[in-house]
Parts: structure tokens; sequence; C-alpha cells
């Protein structure tokens, strides 16, 4: 088939096709997603946009019923009508479904269309074109238009693949990386702290037969969070405040199927887009789909549906334990390491599920890296935290983890280790101006969360007895769901059969890249310094953890030690005040080396030592600690310990890492 645009009118009964550049029309049958040129050998490059015009449809769509239930779901997540509001759209069925419903649901609020009369106040979508077509462009455009015929003001933004457009292996996972990406930074430009995307009942029911052909367990299995918190690469200065910026990602339409999607479209008259590449076989979740449509009749979709909020409502349960484990046994310190105190935590009590999400919780907070973590790791981690007193250290997940000293074995240190593949850069603040505080998105965001979790707050699982999988994987949720009679014996054989269908094909797909990637194995570890420095008034954001910042004073702090020049003899120099030449002075920021720490245990022998804590910080926690040096790699100063050479030097280190620990705010209502 020819290449471009392709459009086409849908009713129930008859859809028609007509090309965007000049080609013949084509006509053919109902439903242009099930039209046989689609299959699998016969996919078209362009994509199909689709529109209703039978007034009979109009009338059998109960458009009321969606959009009340559209407003409850708004109400559960904690968002009011005044909340400003961005939508990730497609053109696609979904997308255009939630385009509908959202711009129903703020016109019956308090704001209605802005000054120019013609958007609706507070909705802004969002509408990617990745590019890799020639055509997508156009394609985006006509997208827009269609949107902005809703009341919907759009921001059209073109990726920019600056290491080169990805590889077909790698196309769906790096396309949704770089949408997920440019929303962010749309959303933080606009000042919008929420954003709804349009997945539904039909993507979980693909995301489950796709994560239990995995070996996922229960908590993968609950499949996508109605809520959660996205904490974006920028941080930003708000309210006298460093503060990162993060989006509300709501899924709204979590309670509706595929085909509701075409009913609100249908039934408010809206266009459309069928994406040809969306029923390719070469993408697992295409290929799912494909066979979950000759599958969903009413009964194999109600018990499907069934076991996912089962095992939704043993992820809320594992969820709130693991927060109270948080709030009861850890100690964060400022110098950027948790404090674990196992005789509160008391791991014998605690069931293996929740034990093995609160640690990897702790992991991914003090490493800032948020990767799950599996298998052997996830085992050995279970087996360390369960062994009190603890006696010996242990590295994993970007962490090293040891006894605490004086502690006697009944507290553990959870620090960054900079042996493992984490996080090296740095990057500079966007500071807001006075008139853009007025309104502070982060402020109206905590707002909203707390909206949501009073919400939550009335349907908490107090009691394990309350959840039916606990601690299990794919085969025993399933075995155990048909012990309890939740699936039928044909949709409990006929999810099976899904599964061996999909772990065939991702067995062979492991293998081959396996073989073509062993050349190129290899890890990125954190660099020895920042690779621009740093001037003074300039602050930075080091290894996603810490906020850093300089400057000099004509008043002599009471804290800059009073030694004599000591010859540095790892530095090639000697120590002395630097701030002779002022104008010309410098700082550059590295993690700690073993030499600083020989050179501070020097200084201790001299008087006024004791002006810093270097002899108070555990061995294991050093590593991380960032360090000023000048432009010939002499200490300046280490900030998070209170030492430094010069007198008339300012520096902070404050511990703010990018995601709070637990990982913020989500929920799987």
């Amino acid at each position: 088939m020819a290449r471009g645009l392709v459009l086409c009118s849908q009713t129930r009964n008859i859809a028609k096709l007509s090309f965007f550049l000049p080609y013949p029309k084509l006509w053919f049958k109902p439903h242009c997603h099930h039209h046989p040129c689609y299959g699998p050998q016969n996919i078209p490059s362009a994509r199909v946009f689709c529109h209703c015009v039978s007034s009979q449809t109009l009338n059998l769509v109960d458009m009321a019923k969606y959009n009340e239930a559209f407003s409850r779901r708004m109400a559960m997540a904690g968002i009011k009508h005044h909340n400003r509001i961005a939508l990730g759209v497609s053109g696609g069925p979904d997308s255009m479904a939630l385009c509908v419903l959202a711009a129903s649901w703020k016109t019956e609020g308090l704001y209605g269309f802005e000054n120019s009369g013609k958007f609706i106040d507070g909705l802004l979508a969002i509408i990617v074109d990745h590019g890799l077509r020639s055509e997508s462009k156009d394609e985006a455009s006509l997208v827009g238009n269609r949107v902005s015929e809703m009341g919907i003001r759009c921001k059209i933004v073109r990726c920019d693949w600056l290491n080169g457009k990805p590889k077909q292996g790698h196309l769906q996972e790096s396309a949704r990386g770089m949408r997920y990406k440019i929303f962010q930074d749309v959303c933080m430009q606009n000042q919008i702290s929420v954003l709804l995307v349009a997945h539904h009942a039909d993507d979980q029911a693909e995301l489950f037969v796709l994560r239990s052909s995995r070996d996922s367990g229960v908590l993968g299995l609950a499949g996508m969070a109605f809520t959660s918190q996205v904490f974006s690469s920028h941080t930003n200065f708000c309210n006298n405040d460093w503060k990162n910026h993060s989006v509300l990602l709501v899924r709204s339409l979590l309670d509706f199927s595929k085909e509701d999607m075409y009913k609100i479209c249908q039934g408010s008259n809206r266009d459309w887009v069928e994406d040809p590449t969306n029923r390719s076989p070469l993408f697992a979740r295409n290929r799912i789909r494909a066979s979950l449509g000759k599958l969903l009749s009413g009964t194999f979709n109600s018990e499907l549906q069934a076991v996912i909020s089962a095992c939704r409502r043993t992820r809320i349960y594992v969820d709130q334990i693991c927060n109270s484990l948080i709030k009861q046994s850890i100690t964060v310190m400022d110098q950027g390491y948790a404090v674990i105190n196992l005789k509160t935590l008391n791991p014998s009590k605690i069931e293996d599920i929740c034990l093995s999400k609160f640690i990897t919780l702790v992991l991914q907070f003090v490493s800032q890296r948020q990767r799950p973590i599996r298998g052997s790791t996830s085992k050995l981690l279970l087996q360390y935290i369960r062994t009190i007193p603890c006696k010996t250290s242990l590295t994993a997940a970007g962490c090293y983890i040891c006894p605490a000293p004086g502690s006697k074995g009944f507290k553990a240190l959870v620090c960054c280790s900079v042996d493992c593949p984490l996080p090296s850069n740095a990057e500079s603040f966007h500071t807001f101006s006075n008139v853009e505080e007025k309104h502070c998105f982060s402020d109206e965001l905590e707002q909203i969360i707390a909206n949501g979790k009073s919400y939550s707050n009335n349907n908490l699982v107090t009691d394990s007895s309350q959840v039916q999988f606990l601690d299990m994987r794919s085969q025993s949720v399933l075995d155990e769901a048909r012990r309890l009679d939740v699936i039928s014996k044909s949709t409990y054989r006929n999810i099976i059969s899904l599964q061996r269908e999909e772990v065939s094909h991702f067995k062979s797909k492991t293998d081959e890249v396996a073989s073509g990637c062993e050349s190129k194995q290899g890890t990125e570890h954190i660099a020895a310094f920042l690779s621009e420095p740093l001037l003074p008034g300039q602050t930075c954001y080091f290894m996603n953890r810490f906020i850093i910042s300089w400057k000099l004073s004509k008043e002599i702090s009471s804290n800059w030690f009073r030694g004599e020049p000591l010859s540095l003899s790892y530095l090639e120099g000697d120590s002395h005040c630097c701030c002779v030449n002022r104008d010309e002075m410098v700082a550059k920021v590295r993690t700690m080396i073993d030499a600083d720490w020989l050179y501070l245990a020097e200084l201790t022998k001299w008087p006024h030592s004791d002006n810093f804590e270097a002899t108070r910080l555990p061995l294991t926690a050093r590593k991380s600690i960032p360090v000023l040096v000048d432009d010939h790699g002499r200490l300046l100063s280490i900030p998070s310990i209170g030492f430094k050479h010069c007198p008339c030097m300012k520096a902070s280190a404050v511990f703010k890492p990018r995601v709070p620990l637990g990982g913020g705010h989500s929920s799987f209502l």
C-alpha cells in the first residue's frame, strides 16, 4: 500500500477510506480496526483516521454513564475542576475518548473557557511527533486540529533523537521513554501538575498476560497504578525552597474497555486514528492483544479482571505495610545514607513479599536507581535483612549494606556504592521568577495528593486475611484463583495457553538479543569529577542526590581549618587559601576518595581540628560524599562534614534525592 495519511468515515454499518494525498478512495465493511487488510502480512505504513457519521449511533451511546464514571475517577485521584491538567494524546480512539471526557468534565467546573473563548481553561493536549516516519508531522498536525475543534488547546512536540533514531528491536520502548520525557517537560513549562493518559482495562489485561509470561510476582501482576507520582529530570527553585518537579500520572479510564473507547468517540461524533503498527506481531503487546481479541467473551473478560483486581488489592496491602515500616525503622542521615533499625523492624514478623518490597524501596532511595530488584539479588537481600544481629556486609543494587558501628549488629547502614553504575551527572537548577512563584505547581500537586490519600484511606486493606494472593508467582496466582473459583476452568486454560505462547516468543527473542550483544557488555560508573566547573553563586545537582552551592564572603567563618599549610602529595600541590585570586576562583565537584580521608586524618592531629566531623562519619558512607576542589585538584571543602580550608568560603551540600523514600505517591484503587 502506498505511504500517506489515510482518512476514513465510519458508521456501525459501513466505513469509507479516503487518502489525505490524491489517491483513489477505498471502501470496506464496518470497523476499520478489524479489516482484513490490516493482517500481520499486510500492515499499512500510514495511520487511518476514522469518523462516525451515523445519528443512529449517537442515540445508542449513553454518554452520561461514561461522564459519571470519569468524574468519579477524577474525584478518587483528588483532582478538582480548577486544577491544571495535561492530556497525553496520540489521536487513537483511547486518547480521543479521553479528550471527550476530560473536556466535558472541565466544562462542568468553575472556569469554563479562556479569555479568547476558544479553548477550555486549564486543559492542554500534548501531541508527540516521534518523527519516525516522513508523514508523522502531517499526522500530528491533523490530530491537533481535531483536538482543537473540541476546545482543547494543543502543544505538538517533535522528538529530537540526538543519538539517532531507535532501532526496530527497541522502537516502542525508546518511543515511550521519549514521549513521557516530553510530557514531563511540557507540564513543567506550563506549570501543570496532572497528566492524564488513556490506559484502559484491556491494556491491563494485556499487561497481566505479558508479565505472567515473564513469571512476575503478584505485585507485578497488579498492573499499572491508577495514580503515580512521576519525577522529572528537572529541579527547580520555588517559594524559597529547592523542589524537584513531579507530575501526577493518572489513568482515569481503567474502568473502561476498548469497546467503550470506540463508543465514546462515536457517541460524541469525534474522529480518531487507527495506527496499523499497533497490529504488528513484532511487538509482544500486539501479539497478546490479537490473541486476547479472540477470547474476550463476557465471562473470560470479567474473570480475568477479577484476578487483576485481587492482585491490586494485594498490592495496596503491601504498599501500606511498607510505608508503615519505613516510618518506624528508617532514619535518613544528612550525609546521604540510611540507617535501618533491625530491632524495631523485627523482620521475623513480616511476610517475605512485604520485607522484600521494603528493602527494595530503601535501596532505590539511597542509590537513586529506580530499577526493580529481582531474582537472586532479591533473595540475597531478604536473607541478609532477616539475619539478626547482622555481622557481614553486602553490595547490591548500587548500595553497600553493613552493620552500623556500635550497634552490635542491630542496626544496618545502607550507603551509596560508587563502585556500582549510578547517575553521575550534575545539572543546573530551573529558577522561577516572582510572578511564576505565585502559582507553584508543587504546592498544587501536594494538595491533590492529599485529597487522593483521604479517599484512599477509606479503602485500606488492614489485614493479610483480606487479600487472596500473598507472595505468589504468576502460576501460583492462577492456581489459587482457580482453587477459589475466581476463574473458571476454561479461563484458566486460556490464560495458561496465552502465557506459553508468549514465553516461546520471549525465549527465542532473548536468544537473538543475547547472541547479538555479547560484545557490547559494559557498565558506566560514577565519574571522578564534575565535567563543568561550578562558579561562585551557582548551584548544581550532583548524583541525583546532593544540592551543592558555594560562594565567597568578606566575613571569615568560624569553621575553617587554621592549621599550617600541609604538603598534599596526592594533589601535587600545597594546601592554602584559594580566595587570594577571588575573580578566578572556581570549584569542581567529585566524590570522596581514600586520599582525602588520609589527609583529614593528618589534620585531626592539628589544633582546632574538632571543627569538622570527619571521624564521626561511618567509613562506608564516606565514598559517596561530595567534595569541592579547585581547578588544580586541591581540596577546598567537604560541606557535608563542615570542613573547609578557605575562611571566606561558604559551601553547602544538602541531601535531597530526586525521588523520595518510598518512591512517591501511588494508588492501585
